[in-house]
């Protein structure tokens, strides 16, 4: 095999390759704190998750602390137990009380604590929330998150995303909030209603794992593309030495 000939096969070796690593790279891109599902009706109850990826290899996540939106107080935060896991509901006094059912609000749900267990490497965990009233005056709610893990690192999950911007590496959880009928799933109705909210938990894991899928499935065909294209390397060289 003559030089040219060398390059050309080299060359196709690391193109197979590199595009092979981008692919399989794409997977972790999918590996934020989420809100599933992403969307809830404005003015209503939601049952919605709070999906924590362990992103680290060596360590195992053994803290999710979650900030609600003080500018958008919400009168009814209810977490449901996660086995495993205690839980701190911390509220704060609000500036202006809220009338909710004939009822004065004071005080607001502001920060919900996770610790005591562990979420491994490899491995997430979804920490439902029974959220609501939600508000009207407003497209989203922003979920700041706090990701402590075992070595003691602090993830912060709290960089503003912004529309038609690059995502920041870092990206707060946000829950879109539509009218009436636009929502995907994880709905309650205008009365708070507890009773589904194991199922809707179910549904959000569901759709919280088709992220997963799809970067299992690109990561895949990363290594398969970055296969052919050592195999075609090879394959070519062969016919070129052998004309």
């Amino acid at each position: 095999m003559n030089a040219s000939r060398l390059r050309a096969a080299r060359t196709s070796v690391v193109g197979g390759l590199a595009v092979g690593g981008v692919l399989l790279l794409a997977g972790p891109a999918f590996a934020h704190v989420t809100v599933n599902p992403g969307t809830a009706e404005k003015g209503g109850y939601s049952t919605v998750s709070i999906k924590v990826p362990n992103e680290k290899d060596n360590a195992s996540t053994v803290k999710v602390e979650v900030d609600l939106d003080p500018k958008h107080p919400l009168t009814s935060v209810m977490p449901q137990a996660v086995p495993g896991w205690d839980v701190k509901v911390e509220k704060t006094k609000l500036d202006k009380p809220l009338q909710m059912h004939g009822k004065t609000i004071n005080e607001a749900v502001s920060k919900v604590t996770w610790s005591g267990g562990k979420i491994e490497p490899g491995q997430f965990q979804q920490f439902p929330l029974s959220v609501g009233q939600l508000p009207t005056d407003t497209d989203e709610l922003v979920f700041k998150a706090l990701q402590t893990y075992s070595d003691d690192d602090v993830v912060r999950w709290i960089d503003p995303s912004k529309p038609g911007g690059q995502e920041p590496e870092h990206p707060a959880p946000v829950l879109k909030l539509v009218a009436k009928g636009g929502a995907t799933g994880g709905q309650g109705d205008d009365h708070h209603d507890d009773k589904g909210s194991s199922s809707e938990a179910a549904a959000s894991d569901k759709g919280g794992d088709s992220s997963d899928t799809t970067a299992r499935v690109l990561g895949v065909a990363g290594i398969v593309v970055g296969v052919a294209g050592v195999v075609f390397a090879v394959v070519a060289g062969r016919r070129r030495t052998a004309a």
